[in-house]
């Protein structure tokens, strides 16, 4: 595998890609009608698709991704070096706080949010 790529679906993709340019302070790579592309690192992409593109894709062999819509679905777990300016974006953002941060036991202090649709996004970082 050469690259990777997640895509989350969302109702408003103009909305989401705000919502993710804000946060992590970067300009997508790609923002067509139907998918924007941001470059997290050189071989990883967060995609935002809206609901009704994928729709199309998928016709009726499952439910519309609308269904589903604000019920986590994904967690997007993000290591930083430090997560503070994230977690204060987040919560200037409007983002939904879900946890605050905390030392977890598995060596990262994490903070959870969701986004405009009820993704999960983590912040962490490791503990030294």
């Amino acid at each position: 595998m050469k690259h990777f790529q997640f895509i989350l679906y969302v109702a408003d993709q103009k909305r989401s890609t705000e919502f993710y340019r804000r946060l992590l302070l970067i300009d997508p790579v790609l923002e067509v009608p139907g998918m924007t592309e941001f470059e997290l690192s050189p071989n990883l992409k967060l995609g935002i698709m809206p609901e009704n593109s994928i729709a199309k894709i998928i016709g009726n062999k499952t439910q519309h991704p609308a269904n589903g819509s604000g019920i986590p679905r994904c967690e997007i777990y993000l290591l930083l070096e430090d997560i503070l300016p994230y977690y204060e974006r987040a919560k200037e953002l409007n983002a939904l706080p879900i946890s605050e941060i905390a030392t977890r036991d598995w060596g990262h202090k994490v903070c959870y949010f969701s986004d405009p649709d009820g993704h999960i996004i983590a912040f962490a970082q490791s503990i030294e």
